[in-house]
C-alpha cells in the first residue's frame, strides 16, 4: 500500500516535458530514461523515510536532476528528523552504486548501459547537494541554520544564499564553462524557485507558527526570550527557533507569556498590532 500510494503521488513538472521533447528531438531518450529512474528511486527513499515518521505527504513532484516531496509538516518536525528525511535520497545513490557493480560483475546489462548509469548516478547525487533550496543541500544548509537562528531569519538567509548561487552558476555557465541549454534550464528553474520561495517567505513563517500553535513542538529546550515592551507580537515571533520552546519577558516586567499562549492571542484573539507592553499590562 505504501509504494502504491508513492506512485499515486508522483507528478511531472512541465520542465521535464520539456526535456522529454528535447530528448527525442536529440535521440537521447535512453540517457533521459536512466536519469528519472535514477531520480525515481532517489525520491523513494525521501518517500520512505517520511512515511516512517507518518508525514502527511500530499504531493511528489519529479524534474530532470532531482523532484521535492512537498508535504504539510510546515517545518514543526525535529530538526534531526528532518536531515534524516533528506538524507534518505542521496543514500539512494550508494544503493545504485552498488547494484550497478553487481549487474556488471553478472554481466547483466552491457557496460555502455553500465557506464551511463554510473555517470548520470553521481552527476545526479552532487547536483542534489549543492546549497540550493529546494535540493538536498539547500535543505540541510536551512537545517543548519535553524540549529542556531530563529526559523525567520534561517529561512530567509537560505533563499538569500541560494539565489547568490544560482546566479554565480549562470555566470560561469557564459563565460568560463562550456554552454549546455539544459544545464542552463535547471538553474533557471531552481533561480525560479527561489524567487517564489522569496515573494512566499511571510507565508511560509506565519504557516510555521500557525501550525506551531495547533501541534505544539514536545520535549524541546525552553528559550528565555527578553524583549522590549514596544514589540508587536509577529516581532517577537521573530526571534522564535525551530528546536526550542520559549518563555517571553518584557523589559521591565516580571511577567512572562508562554509561547502558546502568545500565539493563542495572535491567531485566536487577533491581537496583531498591540505591543506585549499592552499585553502584559492588560
Amino acid at each position: 500500500m505504501t509504494f502504491l500510494n508513492f506512485f499515486r503521488l508522483i507528478h511531472i513538472h512541465p520542465i521535464l516535458i520539456i526535456f522529454i521533447v528535447i530528448s527525442l528531438m536529440t535521440g537521447t531518450f535512453v540517457q533521459l530514461f536512466i536519469m528519472l529512474s535514477i531520480v525515481f528511486i532517489h525520491e523513494m527513499g525521501h518517500y520512505v523515510a517520511a512515511s516512517y515518521y507518518k508525514w502527511r505527504i500530499y504531493s511528489i513532484v519529479l524534474w530532470v536532476f532531482g523532484g521535492v516531496m512537498k508535504t504539510d509538516e510546515s517545518n514543526n518536525r525535529r530538526i534531526s528528523e528532518d536531515i534524516i528525511v533528506t538524507v534518505a535520497g542521496p543514500l539512494q545513490h550508494i544503493i545504485i552504486f552498488l547494484l550497478t557493480i553487481s549487474l556488471d560483475f553478472l554481466n547483466v546489462l552491457p557496460p555502455s548501459i553500465i557506464s551511463l548509469v554510473h555517470y548520470y548516478n553521481v552527476i545526479i547525487f552532487l547536483f542534489n547537494l549543492l546549497p540550493i533550496y529546494p535540493l538536498d543541500g539547500g535543505k540541510l544548509l536551512f537545517y543548519m541554520l535553524s540549529s542556531y537562528l530563529p526559523f525567520r531569519k534561517a529561512h530567509q538567509y537560505t533563499v538569500v544564499f541560494s539565489i547568490v548561487v544560482c546566479c554565480f552558476i549562470i555566470l560561469l555557465q557564459i563565460f568560463i564553462f562550456p554552454f549546455t541549454l539544459s544545464a542552463c534550464l535547471l538553474i533557471l528553474f531552481l533561480l525560479f524557485e527561489n524567487r517564489k520561495e522569496w515573494v512566499n517567505k511571510y507565508y511560509t513563517f506565519i504557516r510555521f507558527l500557525f501550525n506551531r500553535l495547533n501541534q505544539p513542538p514536545k520535549d524541546l529546550e525552553m528559550e528565555v526570550i527578553l524583549v522590549p515592551e514596544q514589540f508587536r507580537l509577529i516581532d517577537v515571533f521573530s526571534l522564535f527557533k525551530r528546536n526550542k520552546t520559549h518563555k517571553i519577558y518584557i523589559e521591565g516586567y516580571q511577567k512572562s507569556i508562554s509561547e502558546n499562549h502568545s500565539l493563542y492571542l495572535y491567531f485566536k484573539e487577533k491581537k496583531l498590532l498591540e505591543t506585549v507592553g499592552n499585553i502584559i499590562r492588560n
